[in-house]
C-alpha cells in the first residue's frame, strides 16, 4: 500500500511538470511578433495614385509649378523649403504683406486638390481656387474661393463674419458657409484639407477624411451666400461675378502666421 501511494504520487508530480512545460510552449507560440510599421512616403505618389491621374504640386525639395501671385516667378523671400516641407514664414500676421501668395502655373476647373498643413498657434492662412492672379495686381490676397485654414481657438477671425456666423472659422467657405463636423488633429499637428469641384460645379470641403460642406458654385443659393458677404463688393466682381470663373489657379496664401504645407497633390475630374 505504501509503493502504490509513493508511485501515485510520483505519477502526479511527473504529470504537473510536463504539463506545466506544455502551457509555457503554448504561451510562447502564442506570442504575436509586432509587424513592421509602414509610414507612408512623403511628397510622392504611390502607383495607384499615377494610374488614377493625380499630379505631384510639390516634390518636397524645389518650387517648380508654383509663382508668385502677382509675380512671374516664386517670392525670393517670405517662403522657405525645409525638411520636405513648403513653409510660410513668420511676419507681422498681415494678409499678403511678406512673401505673398503663390499659385499654381497650371488652372484647374474640374479637379479635386488634397494638402497636408500644419498651423502654429494662432495661425491663418487659407486654400483659394478658381483665382485669377492678374485680376488684382495690387496689395492684398488674391480673389478666389476660399478654404479657410486658422486656429480657431486663438485667432479672433473665428468669430468674425459679414452676416453668416463662422463662416470664417477652419474648413468654411471663407465669408460664405461654415463648415459642420470638425475633426482638427490640433496646432503643431498634421491635417489634410481636400477640395473637390465635380464638372457640374458642385464642390465640397473636407478635412481629414470628414466632409464638413459642399455648395453648388453658381446656384442660387451660392450666389445669395455672396450678396451676403465680403465678396459683395464691386472690386470683387471687376472680372465677372465672384467664384464663377470656368477656371483658375490654386492659391496658398500668406497671411504673416508661419504655416507648413506637404503633400500637394491635384487629380483633374473628367
Amino acid at each position: 500500500m505504501k509503493t502504490l501511494v509513493i508511485c501515485t504520487a510520483m505519477s502526479a508530480m511527473i504529470l504537473c511538470a510536463c504539463g506545466g512545460k506544455n502551457t509555457q510552449s503554448t504561451e510562447e507560440t502564442a506570442k504575436v511578433v509586432p509587424m513592421a510599421v509602414i509610414t507612408p512616403a512623403i511628397n510622392q505618389l504611390t502607383d495607384q495614385e499615377k494610374a488614377e491621374g493625380w499630379a505631384l504640386l510639390f516634390d518636397g525639395k524645389t518650387t517648380k509649378g508654383w509663382r508668385g501671385a502677382h509675380k512671374d516667378a516664386f517670392p525670393d523671400h517670405g517662403w522657405m523649403g525645409k525638411d520636405g516641407e513648403l513653409i510660410v514664414q513668420k511676419s507681422d500676421g498681415s494678409e499678403s504683406t511678406n512673401g505673398g501668395d503663390i499659385v499654381t502655373e497650371g488652372e484647374y476647373s474640374a479637379f479635386e486638390f488634397s494638402v497636408d498643413f500644419k498651423i502654429t498657434e494662432g495661425a491663418n492662412s487659407g486654400i483659394k481656387y478658381f483665382v485669377d492672379p492678374d485680376m488684382n495686381k495690387g496689395e492684398g490676397s488674391a480673389i478666389g474661393c476660399e478654404f479657410q485654414l486658422l486656429d480657431d481657438a486663438k485667432h479672433p477671425d473665428a468669430k468674425l463674419y459679414t452676416t453668416f456666423p463662422g463662416s470664417r472659422t477652419l474648413g468654411s467657405l471663407y465669408d460664405l458657409k461654415k463648415s459642420e463636423n470638425i475633426h482638427f488633429n490640433g496646432v503643431g499637428e498634421w491635417n489634410t484639407a481636400v477640395v473637390k469641384v465635380f464638372p457640374n460645379n458642385h464642390v465640397e470641403h473636407w478635412l481629414n477624411g470628414v466632409k464638413v460642406l459642399e455648395y453648388e458654385r453658381g446656384s442660387k443659393e451660392f450666389r445669395d451666400l455672396v450678396k451676403g458677404s465680403k465678396y459683395a463688393d464691386p472690386s470683387y466682381n471687376a472680372g465677372g461675378a465672384f467664384g464663377e470663373a470656368p477656371k483658375g489657379h490654386i492659391l496658398l496664401q500668406d497671411h504673416g502666421d508661419e504655416v507648413a504645407f506637404r503633400n500637394i497633390k491635384v487629380k483633374e475630374l473628367k
